[in-house]
């Protein structure tokens, strides 16, 4: 896996900041969360005086070989399907981001289907989908370091276009599944807890679910012993034992922008799950990172506890494509307009209080 150049923010400025926000005419801490998302965008950009510059997101599809499982209530031609309605504007991905202003990129990173005569998708397939973990770690070494690439070299794409702000999102049915097996491998939760219905699942589905990732968790234990008896593995291979392509490339974008400072925003279960894995890799990625939405998958609200991560909405949101962190934006940017465009007391002549 190629090696990301991640810096923490310098914290020297941090004062500075603080002194404008609490000098803004208004009384200290009366924005309340506006006022520690722009502490965190300031510092990300290193400046007093944050922008925001042609936001991108990123929709990444990809299907998972554990989907043959009986683990999602969808089935897998629905990837496909959707990645063709997004190329339509019919998504609500496509809503959120004419809404907003985001530039979309509908990347195929590993869908069971040929969209390779589907305009307005860029063709990064690796596979048709990965294989089942079941049984098998999910992608090969080498598989594993493409998708973190290409996620990285999109990144590039939208850097050189002007992005500082960027948004990642995804669309492959089981992805809850990896999902709740990183939350419970990395954040030592008991695997039950991290497990919930996807895309709708009903009670026996559920029961049916746990039973599958505790047997897969039980083989990935096997062949970790077996792969390394004498060694712990490296966070990495716990990360592609489980992946889906979409979600490699997605942990492989967020440590490329945070490489470049560019602000990330997450969105719900499985994005969150990828921040996580990250998180694993370069715990500095946080900085970078701010948490859009908080959904109603069970164990979203402890998975963000795991990054003492703090959403800016909760709106009972499942859909994933990254659409409830699309929400988020008309927040940040009015973090960064308290910033630049509200006056303090000095300059408008208003006695201060405290």
């Amino acid at each position: 896996m190629r090696r990301f150049k991640i810096v923490e923010p310098d914290k020297d400025l941090q004062a500075s900041i603080q002194d404008k926000i609490d000098n803004l005419n208004k009384p200290k801490g009366s924005l309340g969360r506006l006022e520690s998302l722009a502490m965190q965008i300031c510092m990300a950009q290193q400046t007093l005086s944050p922008e925001l510059h042609h936001p991108c997101h990123l929709l990444l599809g990809g299907d998972h070989g554990i989907e043959r499982e009986g683990v999602s209530v969808s089935p897998r031609d629905v990837t496909w399907q959707q990645m063709v309605n997004f190329t339509h504007g019919g998504g609500g991905v496509n809503m959120f981001c004419r809404q907003h202003g985001f530039k979309l990129l509908v990347v195929d990173m590993g869908v069971d289907h040929d969209l390779s005569n589907v305009p307005g998708i860029l063709h990064r397939k690796i596979a048709n989908g990965t294989k089942d973990f079941l049984y098998e770690p999910a992608m090969s070494e080498a598989e594993f370091d493409k998708a973190i690439d290409i996620g990285a070299a999109l990144v590039d794409d939208c850097y050189d276009e002007g992005c500082n702000i960027l948004c990642i999102g995804e669309m492959g049915i089981a992805n809850t599944s990896p999902s709740s097996i990183w939350m419970h491998l990395f954040g030592r939760i008991p695997l039950d807890e991290c497990i919930g219905a996807g895309s709708g699942l009903d009670t026996p589905g559920i029961q049916h679910k746990k039973k599958i990732l505790h047997a897969a968790v039980q083989h990935y234990s096997a062949w970790r012993e077996k792969s390394s008896p004498s060694t712990t593995l490296p966070p990495s291979a716990t990360i592609r034992y489980f992946a889906g392509f979409e979600m490699a490339a997605a942990i492989g974008a967020m440590l490329r922008a945070a490489e470049l400072k560019i602000l990330v925003m997450v969105d719900g279960f499985i994005m969150t799950a990828c921040a996580l894995a990250a998180y694993q890799l370069y715990p500095d990625v946080l900085a970078y990172m701010i948490f859009g939405h908080c959904g109603d998958e069970s164990g979203h609200k402890r998975m963000l506890a795991l990054m003492h991560a703090e959403p800016l909405l909760q709106l009972g949101m499942r859909l994933g494509e990254g659409t409830g962190a699309l929400c988020s934006y008309p927040i940040i940017q009015s973090a960064v307009l308290m910033m630049n465009e509200m006056n303090n007391f000095k300059d408008a002549q208003i006695t201060k209080y405290f």
